[in-house]
């Protein structure tokens, strides 16, 4: 008896419908018909790009399994009706394993995620422009930061118009908008947008009114002489965690209703959104951060009888975002740049004013991109997947 067999076993259900897979001491289920599905034959799934190259319709509804065996890593299946043997690495099992306890609790991130606060400080994730642009371990490192922390400062980059394009260039696309592909963060004599004046802006994520909002948003310094705009970001998990912990009812009436936002800014402009300031998927997990009260519009989705306990939820966030415990604070110079999860993390500036200028370049991007590019680079370099 091998190893392996000694230390693993499969078991059967007497009806063939599922399996049971133990390995080092662990055990989990898997239905025949997910087996099926997710066969990895190069009668199932391309060669070339891994897609399915089956629908659902074309497996016999009575799929099961009659015969399950170990053998050099692999668990080897046989399927009824159909007379198909099908190999699945024991790691790719474990790693997609679906028979495990669920999270009761709503409002769980990625445990892939780490929340902070204002103890991040002075560890904040950041790299080198050209030692990022040149090393693909360096890239990693710095798009891992963003996963997990939700930001990444890029330091020493190009001091030039459009260098931030360089930036989203390392993991993805520029995201054009009705601000256009790049925009001018700088006080303007007319402003759209209170973002182009010295005032001190609360905490926010930018562009709630727009479904679906910008996923990662970038600033770039160009020019940064004036007193003054030291930028603040803040981690919106953490923020709705902490609220979660002290008063689930204030989370659950943020989470369960929807607020409404709108720009309307220009003459041909009429932006709106009707989504939850704490947004969760439908099985709990934390989504995003939709908080920015420059852009909310009146709230009519809340029931007569909650909205005082929406208003006093919604106030006591605003005072986690707004506590200088909940921040990490950084002054950019000329060619230095922040990237940021714009559906978690809230991005802040304090007011400036007199001699000299402040100059910063903005831009989109997407989130989807940014985590392709890691998952690759992860593939290649590290041999794991992080995200």
């Amino acid at each position: 008896m091998d190893n392996e067999a000694y230390m693993n076993s499969v078991t059967i259900a007497p009806n063939g419908q599922f399996i049971s897979l133990t390995v080092a001491g662990n055990t989990s289920r898997f239905h025949a018909i997910w087996l099926r599905d997710n066969a990895l034959d190069k009668h199932t799934r391309s060669a070339g790009n891994g897609q399915r190259l089956i629908a659902l319709r074309d497996i016999d509804a009575s799929t099961h399994v009659s015969h399950a065996q170990l053998h050099k890593g692999c668990l080897q299946i046989t399927f009824m009706p159909e007379g198909k043997t099908v190999d699945y690495p024991i790691d790719w099992l474990m790693t997609h394993a679906y028979d495990k306890p669920g999270n009761s609790v709503k409002g769980w991130h990625k445990p892939t995620q780490t929340l902070w606060d204002s103890s991040l400080m002075p560890n904040l994730p950041e790299n080198n422009f050209d030692a990022v642009a040149a090393s693909p371990e360096a890239l990693q490192a710095w798009l891992s930061g963003i996963a997990v922390f939700g930001f990444a400062k890029l330091n020493n980059g190009p001091v030039q118009a459009g260098a931030l394009a360089q930036v989203v260039g390392l993991f993805g696309h520029l995201r054009e908008t009705n601000y256009g592909r790049i925009f001018e963060v700088r006080v303007e004599e007319k402003p759209v947008n209170l973002a182009y004046t010295g005032l001190a802006l609360q905490a926010h994520t930018d562009n709630p009114y727009r479904d679906p909002v910008p996923t990662i948003q970038v600033l770039y310094c160009l020019e940064s002489s004036a007193p003054g705009g030291d930028n603040v970001l803040v981690d919106g998990f953490m923020a709705a965690t902490k609220l979660r912990q002290e008063d689930p009812h204030s989370f659950d009436v943020l989470s369960r209703y929807c607020a409404r936002f709108e720009y309307a800014g220009e003459d041909d402009i009429c932006l709106q959104s009707k989504r939850p300031i704490i947004e969760l998927a439908a099985d709990g997990q934390l989504q995003s951060i939709r908080f920015n009260n420059r852009s909310a519009a009146p709230f009519s989705d809340i029931p007569f009888e909650h909205m005082a306990d929406y208003y006093g939820a919604y106030r006591r966030l605003g005072e986690i975002i707004n506590d200088p415990a909940s921040e990490v604070g950084f002054r950019l110079n000329p060619g230095d740049c922040f990237v940021i999860d714009n559906t978690r993390v809230l991005h802040a500036r304090k007011a400036f004013s007199g001699a000299g200028t402040r100059w910063l370049q903005g831009c989109y991007a997407d989130m989807d991109g940014l985590l392709s590019r890691l998952e690759v680079l992860n593939r290649t370099h590290s041999n794991t997947s992080t995200v």
